[in-house]
């Protein structure tokens, strides 16, 4: 019995120490994400910015760098108000099973990955593995669609976005941006890398907008009754974080498909995996290379970053992991090659902070969609 008992002792200290080990793994995760600290506009080597009075954000029809904060009221536009149209939000769910482009990935809950001891720009992940996913899919049509005739749309990451459809039906009622169809895509699960989302929104290719573009886009037609217009410039993308980064990788990579970018705290960082030889800093390869070694493409881009966005949350160390210096590294990019581009600076905000979001939101709109001329086709 006293044996017995023995064992039972044993088992129950192993069980304690494995809990004890599992909670220090934990927490030795959360201590990778340190708060971020604040960052002000005007550090040396940011890009010279425009500071507005509090409350204000920029002009609709200006290209540059803007400084606004550090109170965020929320624009009129983002809240319903009686007598506007509104419009209709049609849902739908896919599955992985039935997807060419992502079979679906998942990486061990409470694991993350190793930096390479020969690169500490590349992260090893073990524990990711194939797993089913569902995806959720919204879809927001205007009243003042008509049926039959193309339109132009956006389309968004990690979705259902409402506070885009709320905007967009401001706007649309007053005639500040075309009559769109807006897609909110839901992303596959996880985040970063070994993850589903992160191999949707960080990968450098044209994958993800392929994807949109075969399996995403004929469902829409079907099942909100709508025609998407195929012309380039009456399609845009946003997103916030990855699905920032995203929103620019579909339009880099398929400049055919896509010329309108908004992005809120984009992830303009070395977040790829699994790693690519021709992009090895993911993301960060836009502000590091591509944009300034590349041929101008036809791109419109808004963008925001938060004084308290990320820093650093990972085991890489690598350098390439501040979200403001990657925003801020970005305006500069695309200032010398002459893109039409808009940077908001926001101050007392975090990352993709939805205070910020609501006061911006609409005034990106209009800015991301300066220059369309909105042309009906006929059924």
């Amino acid at each position: 019995m006293m044996r017995l008992f023995r064992l039972l002792q044993i088992e129950l200290s192993l069980l304690a120490l494995s809990a004890t080990c599992l909670a220090a793994n934990a927490a030795a995760q959360t201590s990778l994400r340190p708060t971020p600290p604040t960052r002000s506009p005007h550090t040396p080597g940011y890009v010279t910015a425009t500071e507005l009075p509090d409350g204000a954000v920029p002009p609709s029809n200006t290209d540059g760098t803007f400084i606004i904060g550090p109170t965020h009221p929320a624009a009129a536009e983002t809240n319903a108000h009686a007598g506007v149209p509104q419009g209709n939000v049609i849902e739908f769910t896919m599955n992985s099973a039935d997807s060419k482009f992502y079979p679906g990935i998942a990486r061990d809950a409470g694991t993350f990955g190793t930096s390479d001891p020969q690169d500490p720009a590349k992260l090893i992940v073990t524990t990711s593995h194939a797993a089913p996913y569902t995806r959720h899919v919204a879809v927001y049509v205007p009243q003042q669609y008509v049926p039959g005739t193309e339109a132009p749309f956006i389309v968004g990451a990690d979705g259902p976005d409402r506070m885009l459809f709320t905007a967009l039906d401001n706007l649309i009622a007053e005639h500040r941006v075309p009559v769109m169809i807006a897609i909110s895509i839901g992303n596959g699960s996880g985040d970063a890398q070994g993850s589903e989302r992160g191999l949707e929104y960080d990968t450098m290719s044209g994958r993800y907008a392929e994807f949109v573009e075969h399996e995403v886009l004929p469902r829409v037609e079907a099942e909100a009754h709508v025609r998407l217009t195929r012309n380039p410039d009456g399609r845009a993308t946003m997103g916030g974080s990855s699905g920032g980064s995203c929103a620019l990788i579909m339009a880099w990579y398929h400049p055919d498909l896509y010329h309108r970018v908004l992005t809120y705290s984009g992830t303009y960082v070395n977040q790829q995996w699994p790693p690519n030889p021709e992009t090895p800093h993911g993301a960060w390869e836009f502000h590091e290379h591509l944009i300034q070694d590349s041929p101008v493409k036809p791109l419109r881009i808004w963008m925001e970053v938060g004084d308290r966005d990320l820093f650093n949350p990972n085991v890489m160390r690598d350098g390439m992991h501040d979200w403001v210096e990657a925003n801020e590294k970005m305006a500069r990019v695309l200032a010398a090659k002459g893109y039409p581009y808009q940077f908001v600076f926001a101050e007392n905000a975090g990352h993709v902070d939805r205070s910020a979001k609501m006061q911006t939101l609409p005034e990106a709109l209009e800015y991301v969609w300066q220059g369309y001329a909105e042309k009906s086709t006929k059924p």
